[in-house]
Parts: structure tokens; C-alpha cells; sequence
């Protein structure tokens, strides 16, 4: 395998990767916050059922007898088990005779109250609007706030299957574009919604796209770097993931209304797609997919940014022919999408990762896609969750140059797992030592996640890569869909739920052992050199 050598010649890390880095850094960015959006804009702010004699502006005093507001709730609305006001029921007619009571009086007759038939009235003073607040999606329609959630999340699965069939026979950079594009005008129509069904269908378009721009542009840049930056370079690109998702917090705070927040997160990747057009496509899949003409060209380019003026001495089809020939040959191969699993190496290979992303993602998501479990204050715990996922991003760069691939995984799978076990079982008093311990097992996932994608495209061929991707979308999709659906399992007991989420990560951390180690390795480009291997 020799595309290396070619990459050294033309620049190593050059000025012209240095560019597209940042470029791609911006767009991971802006980008990734989307998914962590519905935090924010689908967020359920306390409320109660709305009660004429309290909320309707034209009742006079007389007709309160000039109660206070508080008097006012008391015979208007039942109370809990937790003695607080009920969210979803309301009496039938004033409880006038609570007023003379000295105790508190929770032993309501079901008969005597009525569902909120007359709407709600929300607490604004943490969220000022949403997505729950407009079209009330409280109390026995509250299963619909998860439905936008679940529709991304099985958006960008049927997304990773249609999209990494086209980015191993079209390239990167066309289907980049085409899923950015798609993505920047569906997430802006969202701002302008009218019903909660179209903000569902634009929300799964959405979805369709959003794994594909990132996982295009992490296939962009990995293809053009060599072994030795790549660990740099993935932790770089991920850290962008985790300062977007620090922005987020900030921005939803300075923002609550959700129509105004949408727009201000998703008309920049409108600007972000008309820049995308300087991407360039990866040299190593155009040749290895027979466009040796224009792969040569592009190498050329490259070497001509970095400054390198006599290139086109030395850089020649004659040359690139000779040194690649192997892959040129492997290139006349048809393959199909079943090919990558007609190799016994490299099908296990496919499996293992496979479960290893689902276990870190259906963790991660049980974590940060119930942020109120934490806290109060979501978003300073947005920011908290943004900021650690930030340094654990370089905590991995630092660590895969002391360790190898393998050595990373087990070990910060290990450490996830025992922190969110240990938040589980806090008590709820102790919140600051939760919230924190949750914070941390956030921050060991991101770890894995890093490696993980380092150690899963230095595994697969150059021609399997964007499918392999996409299996590797389904997993993480798969897994942040799960990752709501365990809460279920709350009405059997209630910390079970994240029990799962931390037990699963220790066998996973083991299984990463069986895979080969890759640590400055050179990048598979045939299925021959994974089988040799």
C-alpha cells in the first residue's frame, strides 16, 4: 500500500489540508447540534390545566371574592402525591371548602375533577416557547415529543443505507453536497412549521442527511491523511462536535423561542453549502474506482497549494500506475454491497464494530437525550456535557499516542460504565455529584467514540469504507433510538434503565481486544490486504 508515499509527496500536511480541516471543522460544527436540538425546542416546562376563574383575564374580584392567586390554585386544581399541582386534571367546579382546611388535602375523588379540556398554562420563565407549548404535547400526548426525536433518529438510518451506497459509487464531495444541501433547507422550513406533523416530516428529511454530511467529510479527511496525523486529525474533527454542542447551550439560552433558535442554527449551513464547493474529493477512492485522470489531477492541485511547483515532473499516470497497480487491479472488480460481507476477516470485523458503536451510542444518548434527569438547569448542563466531551476529545489524542487502538476502548469503555453506574445509585439529594458523574461517563464515551472511528476506517478497504460507514450509522442511530425507548422500563424499576446503560459497556470494552490492532498502520484499500493481514 503506497497512496501514502503519493501523500508525502504531495505535502503531508500541507496548507491545503490545513484549509480544508478548518473548513470541515466549521461545518461539524454547526452541524451536530441539530441532533441535540429537540433538548431545547422540544423542552416540557412545568404547567397545569387552565382554569377560568384564574386564567380568564375578564373575571372581575368580586367573582374571586379577592382571592390570591395561590387561594385561587388551591380550589382549582388538585394536587399530586407529591403534593404539588396536578399537570394534567383539574376540579370540575371550585373546591371552595379547601380554603377552611388546615391540612393538605390529596385524597380527590376521581369523579370529582376532568382532564384539561380547556388547554394549559405553561411556566415560562425557563422556556419561553417550544414545540410542547405550541401545540400542547403534555399529559396523554406527551409520547408525541419523542416521535420528532425518533423520526431523525430513523431518518438517518434509512439515510446511512440509501447515502453510502451512492458515496462508494459517486464520491464524497457529490454526496456531501447533495445530503448538505438537503439537510440546510429542510432544518430551516422547520422554523416555519405550521402543524406538528409537517415539523415531523421536514425533521426525518433532516435526518435522512445528517449522519451522511458527517460521516462524508470524516471519509474526506481520513483518505487524504496520512497515518501518523491521523489520530490528530479525528480528534480535532470531533472536538468540533463538542464545541458546537457548548455553543448550543449558549445560543438556547440567549434564544427561547424555538422558531427564532431553529433559524439561528440552520441558515448558516445554507452559507456553509454555497462554500462547500471548494471541498476536494478523495484522490485515494478516485483512483482506486479507476478515475485515475482525475485523481491524478487533484494530487497536482493539492501539491501545487501546498507549493510544491515541480511536481508534474515526478507525478505522472506512469508513475501513479506503477506504484498502485494493485489497487488498480483490484479496481475492475465489480463489487456490490454484499461483498463486504463474502470475507470471514473482514464480516467479523464488520459485527464487532457494529455492537461496539451501538453499546457507546445507546449509553451516550441515555445520558445527554435526558438531561432533566440531571438537573434543572439544562443549559448549563448543556455546556457542562460540551466542554467535557471537548477535552475528552483530546484526552484520546494524548492517550492513542501512549496506546494503541485497542488498549484506548477498553479502557474508556470501562470507565463510562462505571461512572454511570455510580450516578445511577447517588441519591437524588446529592445532584451536583450526579450531574458531575454523568458528566464524566459523557466524557469516556466520547473517547471511545474518537478511537472507535479511527480504529473502524483503518479496518475496512478504501472500496467497503462509506459502506462500512453506513452499517456503522445504522448502529449508532440503532442505538440512539433505543436509548429512549429502555426509559420504558422505568414502571418496573426505576434506576433499570440506566443500569443497562452502564453494565453493557464492560463486555463491549472486552470484545474490542479481539480486533486487530492498527496503530501506524497504513489505510486497507483491497479486500486482499485485509485478508493478508
Amino acid at each position: 500500500m503506497v497512496f501514502e508515499d503519493i501523500l508525502d509527496q504531495v505535502g503531508g500536511l500541507g496548507r491545503a489540508h490545513v484549509h480544508q480541516i478548518i473548513f470541515i471543522f466549521v461545518i461539524l460544527m454547526l452541524s451536530y447540534p441539530h441532533v441535540l436540538l429537540e433538548n431545547f425546542i422540544a423542552a416540557t416546562p412545568d404547567h397545569r390545566c387552565w382554569v377560568h376563574i384564574l386564567d380568564n383575564k375578564t373575571v372581575s374580584a368580586n367573582d374571586t371574592d379577592g382571592l390570591n392567586p395561590e387561594a385561587l390554585l388551591r380550589i382549582s386544581i388538585p394536587l399530586d402525591t407529591n403534593l404539588r399541582p396536578e399537570k394534567c386534571r383539574r376540579f370540575l367546579h371550585p373546591q371552595w371548602e379547601l380554603l377552611h382546611m388546615n391540612r393538605t388535602y390529596t385524597n380527590v375523588n376521581e369523579s370529582n375533577t376532568e382532564p384539561c379540556v380547556d388547554g394549559w398554562v405553561y411556566d415560562q420563565s425557563f422556556f419561553y416557547s417550544t414545540i410542547v407549548t405550541e401545540w400542547d404535547l403534555v399529559c396523554e400526548s406527551q409520547w408525541l415529543r419523542s416521535m420528532a426525536q425518533f423520526l431523525l433518529m430513523i431518518g438517518s438510518l434509512v439515510g446511512g443505507i440509501i447515502y453510502s451506497y451512492f458515496t462508494d459509487r459517486f464520491g464524497r464531495k457529490l454526496v456531501f453536497r447533495w445530503c448538505f444541501l438537503q439537510f440546510a433547507i429542510s432544518e430551516t422550513c422547520v422554523a416555519f412549521a405550521p402543524t406538528f406533523l409537517v415539523y415531523c416530516v421536514l425533521r426525518f428529511l433532516s435526518g435522512l442527511c445528517i449522519t451522511n454530511v458527517m460521516t462524508n467529510v470524516f471519509l474526506l479527511r481520513s483518505e487524504w491523511t496520512l497515518p501518523k496525523y491521523q489520530a490528530m486529525e479525528m480528534s480535532l474533527l470531533y472536538s468540533a462536535i463538542s464545541i458546537g454542542n457548548t455553543l448550543l447551550g449558549g445560543i438556547a439560552f440567549a434564544i427561547q423561542d424555538w422558531r427564532t433558535l431553529q433559524l439561528a442554527v440552520s441558515v448558516p449551513c445554507l452559507v456553509l453549502f454555497v462554500l462547500s464547493r471548494w471541498l476536494i474529493e478523495s484522490a485515494r477512492w478516485l483512483i482506486v474506482t479507476n478515475k485515475l485522470e482525475e485523481g491524478l489531477k487533484l494530487l497536482k492541485r493539492v501539491a501545487h497549494i501546498n507549493g510544491l511547483k515541480n511536481i508534474d515532473e515526478t507525478l505522472n499516470e506512469t508513475f501513479v500506475k506503477s506504484t498502485m497497480q494493485e489497487e488498480l487491479d483490484a479496481a475492475q472488480i465489480k463489487t456490490s454491497f454484499f461483498s463486504i460481507f463474502r470475507s470471514r476477516t473482514l464480516r467479523l470485523r464488520i459485527c464487532f464494530l457494529f455492537f461496539l458503536r451501538l453499546v457507546n451510542q445507546l449509553s451516550y444518548y441515555g445520558l445527554v437525550f435526558h438531561l432533566q434527569h440531571w438537573g434543572s438547569n439544562i443549559y448549563l448542563l448543556q455546556v457542562l456535557f460540551g466542554v467535557t466531551t471537548l477535552l475528552s476529545r483530546y484526552t484520546a489524542f494524548v492517550t492513542l499516542i501512549c496506546m494503541g487502538r485497542r488498549t484506548n476502548q477498553l479502557l474508556f469503555m470501562s470507565l463510562m460504565g462505571f461512572f454511570i453506574l455510580a450516578a445511577t445509585f447517588v441519591p437524588q439529594e446529592m445532584q451536583i455529584l450526579r450531574a458531575s458523574l454523568a458528566i464524566l461517563g459523557a466524557g469516556a464515551s466520547a473517547c471511545v467514540s474518537t478511537t472507535l472511528s479511527i480504529h473502524s476506517t483503518e479496518l475496512t478497504p478504501t472500496i467497503f469504507r462509506a459502506t462500512n460507514g453506513a452499517l456503522q450509522t445504522i448502529a449508532a442511530r440503532s442505538g440512539a433510538s433505543l436509548a429512549p425507548l429502555l426509559m420504558t422500563l422505568v414502571m418496573f424499576y426505576a434506576p433499570l434503565p440506566w443500569i443497562i446503560y452502564g453494565l453493557l459497556p464492560f463486555p463491549a470494552g472486552f470484545l474490542v481486544m479481539l480486533l486487530p490492532e492498527t496503530k501506524n498502520q497504513s489505510l486497507p484499500n483491497t479486500m486482499q490486504h485485509v485478508e493478508n493481514e
